[in-house]
């Protein structure tokens, strides 16, 4: 019986020699280098140009937000920055011919493939470092034997999670999570800037940066284009696939993470349940939720479905949003809560995209404004439900726990002018001393005031991009816009 052939040296060098084209054209291939860079890309930059803290960088996200487009504009961000072409090395581990390889033997045909020695100041990148078993054990023993080599790999959600469950990471990691587009990034990618305006407004006695467009029904049409196809780049930018975003997404970003994923990690045997919970809660993303509830509807065990519920929230497929009651007070047992899809145009790849005037678009506007409010870390907003009454967002300070303010969510301009509709949110406003509160509309900016109360009326898409925008504003120290 013959022996099984591995790959041989000169067919592993071939291919990582064909993966850094820059080794000889000084550049990164067009196909990248015409992609406009997100706007995180300033903010994940600097820490691989960090050299007092010596650790490696993990770029984590899900599935096709733009981490391996991110990884080629930093090649070509080092090659501007004088760092020689052959000092940086891509590889992608999820191609076969690095089966079996430890990441030290990567590196070291590296090293032996362009002539140079670890003491030399080089650049080493592992994409889809999720694809090679223990990766965190051979990534913690290179940052520790090779002080001048700066290490960045990237990985999915599940590399995501087991990077948080096992300590011998500690000291030794620094993570970055790439999130979904941002509305704004989404104006930024498809060059339609011109569409927004930054004016000055009062609040509360302090004139701030605000958002406008004198363009609505543009930025509108535009925005339900983010809710149906906004959060991948690709989805986003190519046409073609939004004729078919359901194949695109359902077979590369859902069925990989539900079906391979997820079960890997965490021995879920029935992928099925799974799948069906999942389908469950994408369909009513916006909407309340019981276990029990759940359980009747797609057909699994309510502990299991409290297990499923962490492990997707975990692969940043859903956010859980706690409830408090009217007076602004946490529940000691939540029995019921709120999902959203951390990106909506999951919904729209599984079943269809939506236009404007569609039912289910009011639960898909908010869906769209909480995805922007996950890129704010740090932050975690609440819904205020009591027995006749419900308001969309609060935020409680961490001192206190009060309402430092509320907002409500509208895709209709009725409420402008029907204050009287808005009674569930102007007597928690009230209860709680909350003077001003904002509310979107589809296309109406104005200010109300009634019983003391002020209403700021701002059209959902603006409100949306500012949000979105303020997210990543923060991380740069610029200056924010007011949302509330």
């Amino acid at each position: 019986m013959k022996s099984l052939k591995a790959f041989s040296k000169d067919q592993i060098r071939n291919k990582i020699e064909f993966e850094n084209p820059w080794w000889v054209t000084k550049k990164i291939d067009e196909y990248y280098s015409d992609m406009k860079r997100r706007l995180y890309f300033n903010l994940f930059s600097p820490l691989v140009y960090e050299k007092k803290v010596k650790r490696a960088v993990v770029l984590m996200g899900p599935r096709r937000v733009g981490k391996t487009v991110m990884l080629f504009h930093l090649v070509q961000d080092l090659i501007n920055n004088k760092i020689p072409p052959k000092n940086i090395c891509y590889l992608s581990i999820e191609n076969p011919i690095y089966n079996g390889l430890s990441l030290e033997e990567m590196l070291l045909h590296f090293l032996d493939l362009t002539e140079q020695n670890s003491s030399k100041e080089l650049y080493l990148i592992f994409d889809e470092i999720q694809y090679l078993k223990n990766w965190e054990v051979h990534l913690k023993t290179l940052v520790d034997s090779y002080h001048k080599i700066k290490f960045i790999v990237s990985g999915s959600a599940a590399a995501a999670l087991k990077l948080k469950s096992i300590e011998s990471g500690a000291g030794r990691f620094t993570d970055f999570m790439l999130p979904p587009l941002t509305f704004q990034e989404y104006i930024d990618l498809k060059d339609l800037s011109h569409l927004i305006n930054l004016k000055m407004k009062e609040w509360k006695g302090v004139i701030g940066n605000y958002y406008q467009t004198d363009k609505i029904e543009e930025l509108n049409n535009h925005f339900i284009d983010y809710i149906n196809y906004g959060g991948y780049p690709e989805v986003s930018l190519s046409s073609e696939i939004q004729s078919d975003p359901g194949r695109y997404i359902r077979n590369d970003i859902i069925d990989k993470v539900l079906l391979r994923d997820l079960p890997s990690l965490y021995g879920i045997k029935d992928v099925q349940e799974l799948n069906s919970l999942f389908t469950t809660i994408a369909y009513n993303s916006g909407n309340e939720f019981t276990y029990q509830q759940l359980a009747i509807s797609s057909g699994v065990d309510k502990n299991t479905i409290k297990k499923y519920i962490e492990y997707l929230e975990a692969a940043f497929l859903i956010r859980v949003i706690n409830k408090i009651d009217q007076n602004a007070k946490k529940f000691k047992r939540a029995t019921s809560f709120k999902i959203y899809l951390t990106n909506p145009s999951l919904r729209s790849a599984l079943f269809s995209p939506l236009k404007k005037d569609d039912d289910f678009i009011g639960n898909m506007v908010e869906t769209a404004i909480f995805s922007q409010w996950g890129h704010n870390t740090g932050f975690t907003p609440y819904y205020a439900r009591w027995k006749n009454g419900e308001v969309d967002i609060v935020s409680l300070s961490n001192e206190k726990q009060k309402p430092l303010w509320a907002v409500e969510i509208k895709w209709s301009n009725r409420f402008v002018k029907s204050l009287q509709k808005l009674s569930n949110l102007k007597s928690f406003c009230l209860k709680n001393k909350l003077d001003r509160t904002l509310v979107t509309t589809l296309d109406i900016e104005e200010i109300k005031e009634d019983d003391g109360l002020i209403y700021d009326f701002t059209p959902s898409s603006i409100y949306c991009y500012t949000v979105g925008r303020n997210a990543i504003d923060r991380k740069l120290n610029k200056p924010m816009a007011i949302t509330h």
